[in-house]
């Protein structure tokens, strides 16, 4: 029965309504994929145990800074034990047929890894386990790819839903600012932060996030295709860039290319140069991450780990001025891509410049990884990470689509298309010997 977890989840509804599998079927069927694969990849942190009762939807996972009733949030962190409540995102999700089978693994507080001094070792790339998942979503990210389960939540303030998803081959979708409620998530950088699904195939990401936020209709304009939609490509962004690999290129021009083919009108656009947007979401994320955690860390220094207290710490020596500035260039940036928006569908980018690192290039301490993700967080706007290609070492790439706000429908339409007629979506083959389940 284990293929059940491979079905799309309109799929796995539809045996359910015909009655020819039970939902008992598809948890079983899900809790033995973890447990002969979980080994190898280190996705979860905590597990349901036991079977599912009447009331179980279909089986979904949840990154470890996500409260859910029943279960531990510890964050990545020695420093943070808690239980008790539900994020509303959670509920949301049971509301619509969705229920959390496991916590999945995350960067210390959503902050910075891979590191080896948390509760829990980092998660793997699941195409490749000498290579980082990226982060925070570790977790969310290898168990998706890794045939765990259809989707998972994650939380986005600089990337961290749509890397991931590009470094493991999946779908990443970070939705407007504000539209998918956030309480019940601990904070990273406020003004930045949003939850966001992690899953196998657009149509999954679709339904996850119309269950989230129903407004969004995520799903409602999926089969629809691209043919007159004016879509904005900037190539200038990243292809000159010394940190872009050659098959990031090969594979965002390939797209490109497949979309005019589609019917799609592209049209090469220039943002503003990449750097100082960078540094300015960074002078965001850090001053209110310190906001977020200086009580805290006064009172629990020593249970942080090395790099998240490194990486806090810059935050207490950031000004007014300096954040005033820094949003002040985030105002600037959305201004300019509403302009585009308010011309094209959407906004076409890679999402990272590179595959997956090794984690022996972490062994020194952490590394910056060129990404172009950081400042849609800022501008609030919508976007999707969908798999475009492959490296030259046989890891996925990701390309980057951007859309007004609240155009996640847009976002899911233009993405199905690029998943219906590429060979993007293949997952890589993982088996291991069975382990014991997390408590």
């Amino acid at each position: 029965m284990s293929d059940l977890v491979d079905l799309p989840y309109r799929t796995q509804r539809a045996r359910l309504e015909a009655g020819t599998a039970q939902i008992g079927d598809i948890w079983r069927a899900t809790q033995d994929r973890i447990a002969r694969r979980d080994g190898r990849l280190g996705a979860v942190v905590s597990l349901a145990q036991g079977g599912p009762d009447t009331s179980a939807g279909l089986p979904i996972g949840i990154k470890d800074i996500i409260d859910v009733d029943g279960f531990p949030t510890r964050c990545g962190s020695h420093a943070h034990d808690a239980a008790g409540g539900e994020a509303d995102a959670v509920t949301a999700l049971r509301r619509a047929g969705l229920t959390p089978m496991a916590k999945l693994a995350t960067y210390e507080y959503a902050l910075t890894g891979p590191a080896y001094d948390q509760p829990n070792p980092p998660a793997r790339n699941p195409w490749n386990p000498d290579h980082i998942t990226g982060g925070s979503s570790s977790g969310s990210a290898a168990a998706v790819a890794g045939g765990l389960f259809r989707a998972a939540l994650g939380s986005d303030t600089g990337g961290s839903i749509r890397a991931p998803a590009a470094y493991c081959g999946i779908v990443g979708l970070k939705p407007t600012h504000g539209l998918v409620p956030v309480a019940g998530c601990f904070p990273l950088s406020p003004s930045l932060d949003v939850i966001g699904p992690l899953a196998a195939c657009v149509e999954d990401a679709a339904l996850v996030l119309e269950a989230l936020a129903p407004e969004s209709r995520a799903t409602v304009d999926l089969t629809a295709g691209v043919a007159g939609l004016r879509i904005a490509y900037a190539r200038d962004w990243f292809a000159d860039d010394p940190a872009c690999d050659p098959a990031v290129v090969t594979a965002m021009d390939d797209t490109a290319a497949l979309l005019s083919m589609l019917g799609a009108r592209i049209e090469l656009i220039t943002l503003p140069a990449y750097a100082p947007l960078e540094a300015a979401g960074t002078v965001i994320l850090q001053a209110e991450a310190w906001e977020v955690h200086r009580d805290r860390l006064r009172e629990n220094w020593d249970r942080y780990g090395v790099d998240a207290r490194r990486n806090l710490i810059t935050g207490a020596v950031l000004t007014g001025a300096h954040l005033r500035r820094a949003r002040a260039v985030a105002q600037g940036f959305r201004r300019q891509i509403d302009r585009y928006l308010g011309l094209h569908a959407a906004i076409l980018t890679p999402t990272t410049l590179s595959p997956a690192p090794k984690f022996s290039d972490f062994d020194d301490g952490p590394v910056w990884t060129a990404m172009r993700t950081l400042p849609f967080n800022m501008s609030g706007h919508p976007a999707i990470s969908v798999p475009c290609g492959f490296a030259d070492n046989g890891l996925p790439l990701g390309a980057q689509l951007v859309a007004r706000p609240q155009g996640e429908a847009t976002l899911c339409r233009i993405a199905q298309a690029i998943e219906s007629h590429s060979a993007h979506t293949a997952r890589p083959a993982i088996e291991a010997e069975p382990i014991s389940l997390p408590e």
